[in-house]
C-alpha cells in the first residue's frame, strides 16, 4: 500500500475512534404501558312514553245566596200628617180648576170652618179666600184665620209652618197693592192737577176773549 493510502487510512480510523469517545451513549428508557382501549358501548334508547292528560274539571265557587231583605215598614202616619197631605193635594187641585169649582170649594170650605176651627181648615179656606176665580179676593180675613194658625206657640207642625209661609206671601202681596194704590193715587192727583191748571187757563183765555170783544164794540158806538 502506497504512504499516502496508509495516511489517510490512519486517519479515518482516528476521527471514528474520536467520534465513539465523544459520543455518549444513547440511553433507551422503556415506554409506558398504555391502557388497553376498550370500546364503549352505546346506551339503549330510553322508549318515549306518552302520556294522556287527564281533564281536569272547572272549579265552581258556590256562594250562598244572601237572605232576601226584609220588606221595608212603612212609618204609621198619624192624623196630623194625613190631614197635611190632604191639604196639600188640595191646594194643588186649586191651581186647575174652573171659576165655578172654586166658589163650591169656597163655599165648603168656610162650613168646614163654622163645623170645626181646626188649623187645616183655617189654612184651606185662607187659600181660597186669595184666589180671584172663588171670588173678590178677601186678604184681610184670609190672614185673620192663618194669624190663628201661625199664633199658636206650642210647636211647629207642617201646618203652621205652612201657614207662615202663605201669611208672608198674602203680607207682601197686601203692602204691594198698597205701594200700586198709592203710587195710582198719587198720579191721579198729578192729573187732577194739571186737570185744574189746563181748566184755568182755558177760563182765562176766554175772559181775556171776551173782555177784548166788549172793548172794541163800545169805542164803535162812540163814534
Amino acid at each position: 500500500m502506497p504512504p499516502q493510502a496508509r495516511a489517510g487510512a490512519a486517519v479515518a480510523v482516528v476521527a471514528m475512534l474520536a467520534a465513539c469517545a465523544a459520543a455518549p451513549p444513547v440511553r433507551v428508557e422503556p415506554q409506558p404501558e398504555l391502557a388497553p382501549i376498550v370500546e364503549a358501548t352505546p346506551e339503549p334508547e330510553r322508549e318515549t312514553v306518552q302520556v294522556a292528560p287527564v281533564p281536569i274539571s272547572p272549579v265552581v265557587i258556590v256562594q250562598q245566596a244572601a237572605p232576601p231583605a226584609p220588606a221595608p215598614v212603612a212609618a204609621p202616619v198619624n192624623e196630623e200628617e194625613q190631614q197635611m197631605l190632604a191639604l196639600i193635594a188640595d191646594l194643588q187641585r186649586y191651581a186647575s180648576e174652573t171659576a165655578d169649582e172654586l166658589r163650591r170649594d169656597l163655599a165648603a170650605a168656610a162650613q168646614a170652618v163654622n163645623r170645626a176651627r181646626t188649623d187645616v181648615n183655617r189654612v184651606r179656606l185662607a187659600v181660597l179666600l186669595t184666589l180671584p176665580g172663588a171670588g173678590p179676593p178677601d186678604d184681610v180675613r184670609a190672614m185673620a184665620l192663618l194669624e190663628a194658625v201661625v199664633g199658636k206657640t206650642p210647636g211647629s207642625s207642617p201646618v203652621r209652618q205652612l201657614a207662615a209661609v202663605l201669611y208672608s206671601q198674602i203680607v207682601e202681596r197686601v203692602r204691594g197693592l198698597a205701594e200700586e194704590r198709592k203710587k195710582s193715587a198719587a198720579a191721579q192727583e198729578k192729573l187732577d192737577q194739571l186737570r185744574a191748571v189746563e181748566r184755568s187757563l182755558l177760563l182765562e183765555r176766554n175772559r181775556n176773549a171776551g173782555g177784548a170783544g166788549g172793548g172794541g164794540g163800545g169805542g164803535g158806538t162812540g163814534r
